[in-house]
């Protein structure tokens, strides 16, 4: 595959607050950026993992970690940018305000934010069998909605959704990342970052270092820019301070920092356990970028 020649690198990611804390530098031109521009555009997961495989796709895209293990003929891992749960992650939430047990949702409705998500292939790896119904993520409003309605029996609710569901009124079943951990004794990488191999090897590495110290910003000024983004109007879910400060606690952190072996080592056993269940093909090698 020919390298890449253009010094514009295109960056797709979502709208969710850890996504635009870790590239908030970046596209306010706050770093060092060694002579590239960057170009921005924001879309839901599910968005985000179909476009990995259009013709014309990103050069730097934040997908589902599931979606990963289907695109390393494309791309290479980037080592910081990740979102795991150590002991959370993705929320399944019943229709009714009363708790139950994953077991009771057997061949029931479940709405489901995409088919390539982490938190899907999860969730059928702990639920042998339920009919999954595919919910968009954005609106965050139309998986209440299939939920009062009764359109789906219960719901797998992601990103800012895990901390709302409550106050909304439904009543919690399960959590995937807790469920996931407990089995498996590794956290559960959720989403990542990759980074298209045309790009060539010393345009990886420059991106890579750009976007990390992208990050690094970030955590250097955390307060503000919490507050840019407490006011931004694109963000995917509205949260408080207090909430916002406790979801990038939970997805933007160490972990996005830098990827550590047992994040790695649960990247490995997903993949096992997935073509283990022939939900995968196969379990890919993990190729990590610079």
């Amino acid at each position: 595959m020919s390298e890449t020649t253009s010094d514009t690198i295109r960056v797709a990611h979502s709208p969710d607050s850890d996504d635009a804390f870790m590239f908030h530098a970046l596209a306010r031109r706050e770093i060092d950026a060694e002579g590239l521009r960057f170009s921005f555009e924001a879309h839901d997961t599910e968005s985000l993992n179909a476009l990995a495989e259009a013709s014309d796709a990103p050069d730097v895209l934040a997908v589902s970690a599931a979606r990963y293990a289907t695109i390393t003929e494309r791309y290479l891992l980037l080592p910081h940018g990740a979102s795991v749960g150590r002991g959370y992650g993705p929320v399944v939430v019943s229709a009714g305000s009363s708790a139950l047990a994953l077991g009771e949702l057997a061949g029931k409705k479940i709405g489901v934010p995409g088919l390539r998500t982490t938190a899907y292939l999860v969730l059928r790896i702990l639920l042998d069998r339920f009919d999954p119904v595919t919910i968009p993520i954005a609106p965050y409003e139309l998986v209440w909605r299939a939920l009062r309605s009764r359109a789906v029996d219960a719901a797998l609710v992601i990103h800012e959704g895990r901390l709302t569901f409550e106050r909304e009124g439904f009543g919690f079943v399960c959590d995937v990342g807790d469920a996931w951990t407990k089995a498996h004794g590794v956290p559960l990488p959720l989403g990542v970052n990759v980074i298209r191999r045309a790009l060539g090897e010393e345009r990886i590495a420059r991106v890579s270092r750009v976007v990390r110290r992208s990050i690094a910003w970030a955590f250097a000024h955390r307060d503000e820019v919490m507050r840019a983004l407490l006011t931004a109007t694109e963000r995917a879910t509205p949260l408080d301070a207090a909430a916002l400060d406790r979801y990038l606690a939970m997805y933007a952190n160490d972990d996005t920092l830098e990827m550590r072996a047992d994040v790695i080592a649960g990247l490995k056993t997903l993949f096992a356990e997935a073509a283990r269940r022939e939900l995968l093909p196969k379990a890919p090698s993990i190729e990590l970028a610079p």
